[in-house]
Order: structure tokens, then C-alpha cells, then sequence
């Protein structure tokens, strides 16, 4: 995990800049979407963001729910919460968003304490998923929701194709060439094809004790949404 941490710290000043670059903003309008299945502007509401990173996703979950919720936004990158601090401040949110560095394995959170929970582009990179996913469930409130949104490649042949080509090769080369860092962004890829495909990480999920788990597709699968809600026991 410090070796996450570490390559984390060392991309946090151009994160920002290539997540929008390499993705060609698409990224944007992925978390618009999960933001909305966990917000509910009518209600008060307790919100975590693991894997926080910058803090686009927790910003974003900010500005869409009631004014009195709450987000906290945990990471194990100090890097990434620096630059995510700076960007509380321009927006003005220091106050309603609370930063947390910690790992998502071991939660430092009270069981039952969190309406909904989020995790973007972050689950791929944790050791023991199945045991990130009961922690969640533990902190989640009954009838507690969590949104995963994570990288994924193509179905439809020939759009796999090209899209291999370019993740596995060009973006290497872009995202080194930016950041100075050649390894993460040979990572990257490296950790999306490695990730379990969706009907495996469904059944996950459920094995894990969330109810309801359904999925959802963005850009031809390149983006995936996992959701799934803490049963009532």
C-alpha cells in the first residue's frame, strides 16, 4: 500500500491535468453520473469519498447535495489531499468537506455512519477488495448506497481494439511525458486489465453482503458504474 501511496504522491501536481487530457473530459460527465446516484438534494446526508484523490468527486458531491450534508474524503495519499486542500479553499467548500488520509482497509469510521458511500476510479488499486467492500458495508447506514465507478476496456471488438492500443501504448508515453513519472501510467493500464470483469465483480459485491448490485456502462464500457445498497438486518 505505501508503494500506491508513493506513486500517488509523486502525480498529484498534474493528476488533474491528464485525468482530463488522456480522457478527453469524459471523466467529467462519468462522475456527474455517480454523484447523482448518491446525492438526494432533498435530504440531509452523510457522505464518504474513498480514494478521494484531488477531490473532484467529493467537490462535485458537495455541490449537488442539501447544503446541510456533509462529505468526507478519505485517501492514503498525502500528495493527493495537499492539492485537494488547495482546491477546498478556491471553492470555497474548506468547511463542508472534511479530508481523512487513511486507507480504506480499515475504515476509522463508526459502524452505521455514512447515508452513502463512493469510490472512483480507486477499488482496482486496494490489495484486499473484499475486505474494502465489508468495511464500507459496515460504515454504511442501513439502506446505505455505494457507487463505484471504475475504468474498463470495450466489448464490441474492433472499439477494444483501438482502445487497447491506445491505453496500452500512447497513453503510457503522454502521461510520462507529462507527469515525469514513465511507471504510474504504465500502471494505469496494468491495473485496469487486471481488474475483475463486471460479472465477477457483481457476484463480489453480493458475496460481500450488498443487495440490489447492478451495473452500468459509459463510452462502450470504457467506464463502469457498480452500485449496491446495505440491506436492513
Amino acid at each position: 500500500m505505501n508503494r500506491i501511496a508513493e506513486m500517488f504522491d509523486s502525480i498529484a501536481p498534474d493528476y488533474d491535468r491528464l485525468n482530463h487530457i488522456l480522457s478527453l473530459g469524459t471523466d467529467r460527465c462519468w462522475r456527474k453520473r455517480a454523484v447523482r446516484a448518491i446525492t438526494n438534494p432533498a435530504v440531509v446526508q452523510n457522505i464518504l469519498d474513498i480514494s478521494c484523490g484531488t477531490g473532484d468527486f467529493s467537490i462535485l458531491a458537495a455541490r449537488s447535495a442539501n447544503p446541510e450534508s456533509t462529505v468526507t474524503g478519505l485517501d492514503i495519499s498525502a500528495g493527493m489531499l495537499a492539492v485537494m486542500k488547495e482546491k477546498l479553499r478556491e471553492e470555497g467548500l474548506a468547511g463542508k468537506v472534511q479530508m481523512v488520509l487513511g486507507d480504506a482497509a480499515a475504515l476509522p469510521f463508526s459502524d452505521n455512519s455514512f447515508d452513502s458511500v463512493s469510490i472512483a476510479f480507486g477499488i482496482r488499486n486496494m490489495a484486499d477488495r473484499p475486505g474494502v467492500l465489508r468495511e464500507v458495508l459496515r460504515v454504511l447506514k442501513p439502506h446505505g448506497k455505494l457507487v463505484i465507478l471504475e475504468l474498463s476496456t470495450p466489448q464490441a471488438p474492433v472499439i477494444h481494439q483501438l482502445y487497447c492500443l491506445y491505453f496500452k501504448h500512447i497513453l503510457p508515453i503522454i502521461g510520462g511525458m507529462v507527469s515525469g513519472d514513465k511507471a504510474a501510467y504504465r500502471y494505469l493500464p496494468a491495473s485496469v486489465l487486471a481488474f475483475p470483469k463486471k460479472e465477477e465483480w457483481l457476484r463480489t459485491m453480493g458475496e460481500c453482503g450488498f443487495s440490489e448490485v447492478a451495473h452500468r456502462a459509459f463510452s462502450f464500457g470504457i467506464c463502469r458504474m457498480y452500485i449496491g445498497n446495505k440491506p436492513n438486518k
